[in-house]
């Protein structure tokens, strides 16, 4: 998909007692986490465990409540953070795609290059059209979102996200609004973009994924993460029961 990059113990990015609160509604609770570069991480768990919640924090679309987020070991919660320029480097996949509906592919995929990295036209174009390629939506540069099926979509969403030549991409349940048949292309592109060394922080329902493309997978309930380890670790040899429980609902 691009050049590769090796995994190392740089920590990309810190969750520290990291804590969110709706009102009186705690949706995460003393949320610690470190993802090294090249790591793909998926987290799992039920509906309403704060899986998106953290990663929606992660890239300050929520603002936590408590505790920090440090990327590469400096606080992005800092009065003085650039927002933009640190969305560039940790970009999201949306659930929903968020593409915008009155551009073509193309144009989608060349706006925040030149409006927020300043690239010109003609390098974001060229920018764009490497990595509509690699996710096989080359022949699409003219078609409007409307035009597409739901994972064409997602396949332009991860191209934009790739256009901005990101360290970390978060993907927010990248498949739950797709029908059944278009799930596998777009974890197709997934799997293949993992195998580059791209760091990824992936909620998701798709067990199968977690389990063959994860260095590793987080179980998270009530707000809390209940279970960190190893695919292997995680659905062999779970240890919370609460971890069992839910893998025994789900497998």
């Amino acid at each position: 998909m691009s050049e590769t990059v090796e995994k190392t113990n740089e920590r990309m990015i810190s969750l520290c007692h990291l804590a969110k609160k709706f009102g009186e509604n705690e949706v995460l609770r003393d949320i610690n986490l470190e993802v090294h570069r090249g790591e793909v991480v998926s987290v799992i768990g039920s509906s309403g465990s704060g899986k998106s919640t953290m990663l929606r924090c992660i890239n300050l679309l929520e603002r936590p409540t408590e505790g920090d987020i440090l990327y590469h070991g400096d606080s992005i919660l800092a009065p003085n953070t650039n927002l933009s320029a640190y969305r560039t480097k940790v970009t999201m996949v949306f659930q929903q795609f968020n593409l915008y509906n009155n551009m073509s592919v193309l144009k989608n995929c060349v706006i925040a290059q030149t409006k927020v990295l300043k690239r010109t036209k003609e390098e974001a174009t060229k920018i764009a059209m490497e990595y509509l390629t690699k996710v096989g939506m080359d022949a699409y540069i003219n078609a409007r979102p409307a035009q597409l099926s739901g994972g064409q979509k997602q396949r332009v969403a991860i191209a934009r996200a790739l256009s901005m030549h990101p360290e970390v991409i978060l993907f927010d349940e990248p498949t739950s609004a797709l029908d059944p048949e278009m799930v596998g292309e777009v974890l197709d592109v997934m799997k293949s973009l993992a195998q580059t060394g791209l760091t990824m922080i992936v909620v998701t329902h798709e067990m199968a994924f977690a389990r063959e493309v994860s260095d590793r997978v987080l179980f998270m309930d009530g707000g809390y993460i209940v279970e960190d380890g190893t695919p292997e670790e995680i659905f062999r040899n779970p240890k919370m029961k609460r971890t069992k429980e839910f893998l025994s609902r789900v497998l």
